[in-house]
C-alpha cells in the first residue's frame, strides 16, 4: 500500500492538470490586427475569433470571422461611369482602342504633328492619313486595308514558318505578302533608313558589318558578352507607336505607321465552316518585315547612348550587332560591376536579359565577337583556319567537285579575305590551283 501512494499522487496531479489545460482551451481567441495599421491612418480593428467545439484544438475546426463592415466592398460602384460622354463615334473608337491598341489617355486622339520637330530630323512631313497614303503610292483605303487591325482575318497579311536556330530550337519568322512587303520596302526608303541611330549600331546598317563591330574589341584583356532575351518581340505596337509620336507625328498618323510595321502572332479558327486567323497576343515588329530591325536601331538609340556611357565611365568600349551586346577594355576588377549596371539599364529601357548567354571572356581564352576571333588579330582561330585548308586539300584531290561545293568554299575565302586580307592570302593561293 504504501508503494502506490507516490503513483496515486501522480495520477492526481496529471488529472488535475489536464483539467485546468482544457478549462484555459475552450476559451475563444482573439488575434487583434490594429498594429498593422501605418502613421496617422485610421486603426480599423479585424478580429477573428476560434470557437473550438470541445475537446483540443484541431485545423479542421469551424472558424467564424468577425469583420468590421467599414472594410467590406462598397454596393455599387460599378454604376458611377455609366453615363460617361462618349468621346469617339463607334467606327472611330473600334480603330484607335481595339483590343491591342488601347491607350489610356484618350486626349492623344487629337494630337497634332510638330512640323518643327519632324524637319529637326529630316523626316517627311505627313500631317494626315492621306498625305502618308500619297507618300507610299496607296489610295486611303489601300493604305488602311493594310493597316487596320482586325480580330478575325479570313486571308493574313503575313507568312509564318520556323527556320532552326544554330544554338538549338526554331525561330518563328512573319515574312509579309508581295503587296504588303512593297508598301514596307518604300516606308523603309522614306521614313525608317532616316531615323536617327547611335553609332554604337552595327547590324542592319549599310556603312556597318560583323567587322566593324568585332574590331574596337582587339587585343583587350576582358570582353563582356550580354544577350537580348525576344529582341524583335519587345518592340510592340504601343512602343513603336509612342516613338513616332516623340519624332514629332500626329497620333492618328502614328497609329497608322505602327499599324504598318507590327503584327500579332495569330491562330486559324474555323467558325461555321469558315476558316478565320485570330490574333492570340499583341502587336510587334514582325521577325521577317524590311522595317523591323530598321525601326530596332531607332528605338534603341537611348539604350545605346546610356551603355556608351557608362562603358566610358568605367573604361570600356561598346557595341552592339542586333541583340549582341559587347563591352570590352583592361579592368578586369570591373567587369562585375558593369555587368550588374548594364542588366540594370537594359531593364529599365525596356528589355530582358537572356542570363544564359551572357560571357565573360579573358585574355588567356578564346574571345569571340559576333562569331569572330579577336585575340591578338581580327580573323579566324587558328584551329578554324587548319579546318578550311584541311577542305581545300580534299577538294582539290577529290574526283569530281560539284558547283555547291566551290561556291561554298569560294564563300568562305571571300568571308576570311573581309576579315583579315593577310590570313587569306595562302588560301587565295590554294584555292587558285582549284579553280584554275
Amino acid at each position: 500500500m504504501g508503494s502506490l501512494t507516490p503513483l496515486l499522487v501522480i495520477v492526481v496531479v496529471i488529472a488535475i492538470v489536464y483539467a485546468l489545460t482544457r478549462k484555459k482551451r475552450t476559451q475563444p481567441l482573439v488575434r487583434d490586427v490594429s498594429r498593422l495599421a501605418r502613421g496617422s491612418q485610421s486603426v480599423d480593428v479585424v478580429t477573428e475569433t476560434i470557437e473550438p467545439e470541445g475537446g483540443p484544438f484541431k485545423e479542421h475546426h469551424r472558424r467564424k470571422v468577425v469583420r468590421d463592415a467599414r472594410l467590406l466592398p462598397k454596393p455599387g460602384r460599378r454604376q458611377r461611369h455609366r453615363n460617361r460622354k462618349k468621346l469617339f463615334d463607334a467606327a472611330s473608337a473600334a480603330r484607335r482602342f481595339s483590343l491591342t491598341m488601347r491607350c489610356k489617355d484618350r486626349t492623344l486622339g487629337v494630337l497634332a504633328a510638330d512640323s518643327e520637330q519632324l524637319e529637326r530630323f529630316g523626316l517627311p512631313a505627313w500631317n494626315t492619313e492621306q498625305q502618308l497614303a500619297d507618300s507610299l503610292a496607296l489610295t486611303l483605303g489601300q493604305l488602311r486595308h493594310f493597316s487596320m487591325h482586325r480580330i478575325a482575318e479570313r486571308t493574313p497579311h503575313y507568312v509564318t514558318f520556323e527556320v532552326p536556330k544554330r544554338s538549338g530550337g526554331v525561330r518563328l519568322i512573319h515574312a509579309p505578302k508581295r503587296r504588303l512587303k512593297a508598301v514596307q520596302r518604300k516606308l523603309l526608303a522614306l521614313l525608317v533608313d532616316k531615323l536617327p541611330v547611335h553609332d554604337a549600331a552595327h547590324g542592319f546598317r549599310h556603312d556597318r558589318s560583323i567587322r566593324t563591330c568585332a574590331e574596337p574589341h582587339v587585343g583587350k584583356r576582358v570582353i563582356l558578352k550580354l544577350d537580348v532575351k525576344d529582341f524583335f518581340p519587345s518592340l510592340t505596337f504601343a512602343r513603336i507607336r509612342g516613338y513616332f509620336v516623340a519624332m514629332g507625328y500626329g497620333y492618328d498618323v502614328s497609329t497608322t505607321i505602327a499599324c504598318l510595321c507590327t503584327e500579332s502572332e495569330r491562330q486559324p479558327v474555323e467558325v461555321a465552316g469558315e476558316l478565320l486567323h485570330v490574333p492570340v497576343g499583341p502587336r510587334r515588329a514582325p521577325q521577317g518585315a524590311p522595317t523591323s530591325p530598321g525601326l530596332s536601331n531607332a528605338i534603341c538609340h537611348r539604350l545605346d547612348r546610356r551603355l556608351s556611357g557608362l562603358a566610358r565611365a568605367h573604361g570600356f568600349t561598346y557595341a552592339r550587332y542586333a541583340d549582341d551586346l559587347t563591352f570590352s577594355g583592361d579592368r578586369t576588377d570591373l567587369v562585375g560591376k558593369l555587368r550588374a549596371r548594364a542588366v540594370a539599364v537594359l531593364r529599365s529601357e525596356g528589355f530582358e536579359p537572356n542570363t544564359g548567354k551572357t560571357r565573360v571572356m579573358r585574355k588567356g581564352g578564346a574571345q569571340r565577337v559576333t562569331g569572330v576571333t579577336v585575340n591578338r588579330v581580327l580573323g579566324l582561330s587558328r584551329g578554324e583556319r587548319r579546318k578550311l585548308r584541311a577542305e581545300l586539300h580534299r577538294a582539290m584531290h577529290a574526283p569530281s567537285l560539284d558547283t555547291a561545293e566551290k561556291r561554298r568554299l569560294s564563300g568562305r575565302i571571300a568571308y576570311v579575305r573581309m576579315l583579315n586580307p593577310e590570313q587569306a592570302a595562302a588560301l587565295l593561293r590554294k584555292a587558285a590551283k582549284l579553280y584554275g
